[in-house]
């Protein structure tokens, strides 16, 4: 597949949109859906997918281009890039090599595999974003390498996480802006997150 150097259209910022919260009695889906409602939820309304789209006020998912373009990360103003893809066999950028930019790394070293267990980062991922957004001018892009899997899960994860939004309502959210596919395994890990979360009161807000 050929890949286009990012350009102008694909980093437009969008005007952010969120679906409403889930009420009781809404029409979203009563309780955690099934992987088979999940798929067809993440299969309908698809939008473009450019090389970065921001899908919460400032927080972005990106590939591996936009990732590597520091003169760009600089115009756009990220402080925080979250690595989804990190490690020596997959996207080594690391510390230094955002070294002369004002920027924090974090690095997950995740395969886009079913079996990659990619909920152990789920929490620590989420208060780092959450740390991130609330820091001065904070602006966080989490990428992997097409940004529709790795990066796209745990994005999700921190808006059941730190926004209190059941998953149905964070997957809608995010498409408005991006398409993302997460594959059948983290989708089921995102599952077994939508289920704890719905036996805590406020579910997963306070822990961040």
């Amino acid at each position: 597949m050929a890949w286009d150097y990012p350009c102008s259209k694909d980093l437009l910022r969008p005007t952010i949109r969120s679906v409403p919260r889930r009420r009781t009695g809404s029409p979203h889906w009563a309780g955690t859906p099934s992987l088979e409602e999940l798929r067809s939820l993440l299969w309908t309304c698809t939008h473009p997918t450019g090389h970065v789209d921001e899908v919460w006020p400032n927080l972005y998912v990106g590939d591996l281009y936009v990732a590597r373009d520091k003169a760009q990360l600089s115009r756009m103003g990220i402080s925080h890039v979250v690595n989804a893809a990190a490690g020596r066999f997959r996207i080594d950028t690391g510390p230094k090599f955002y070294k002369d930019l004002p920027v924090d790394y974090y690095g997950v070293e995740a395969e886009d595999n079913p079996n990659f267990d990619l909920s152990i980062y789920f929490y620590p991922v989420a208060r780092y974003i959450r740390a991130a957004l609330n820091s001065p001018r904070g602006k966080v892009l989490v990428h992997c390498a097409m940004g529709i899997s790795r990066s796209a899960t745990l994005v999700l994860a921190f808006l059941m996480i730190c926004e209190d939004m059941p998953l149905a309502d964070a997957i809608r959210t995010v498409r408005l802006h991006r398409g993302i596919c997460p594959n059948s395994g983290f989708l089921e890990q995102l599952r077994e997150l939508d289920l704890q979360l719905g036996r805590g009161k406020g579910r997963g807000a306070e822990a961040c």
